[in-house]
């Protein structure tokens, strides 16, 4: 899969009201100069057939280029980009709340965070 000109890509759960509001923030924070990709939107579909694994769900993930970060592992490497970021601005990329009312209670909010500090991978890309 090409990726030039979409990296760097976040691709968060567009079905999780926590994650929405990460990726909103994280949005704001980048001014706009990252992709944001739902999981279940039609390309991150194609993202996650084609370049991730059965662990893609799992978590949020990171794209730039060369590596897909996922999770704990994908910190880092977000906030050095949001940091050091010079890229133009990307087209602005609507995050769509999708989620129902019990993804919004204290336990699904702990249950995400908790998969956040927990998962991790790295994936190689080859282009």
């Amino acid at each position: 899969m090409d990726l030039q000109g979409i990296v760097p890509l976040v691709l968060y759960d567009d079905q999780c009201y926590l994650c929405i509001k990460f990726a909103k923030i994280v949005n704001f924070l980048a001014r706009r100069k990252l992709s944001l990709v739902g999981h279940y939107s039609l390309f991150g579909e194609k993202l996650r057939s084609e370049i991730l694994d059965s662990s893609a769900l799992e978590m949020f993930w990171f794209v730039d280029g060369k590596t897909a970060y996922g999770g704990r592992a994908a910190l880092v490497p977000l906030f050095k980009t949001i940091l050091s970021s010079k890229g133009r601005k990307k087209g602005t990329t609507p995050v769509v709340e999708t989620c129902d009312v019990g993804c919004k209670t204290a336990k699904a909010v702990f249950i995400r965070s908790a998969s956040l500090l927990t998962n991790s991978k790295k994936i190689k890309l080859y282009s």
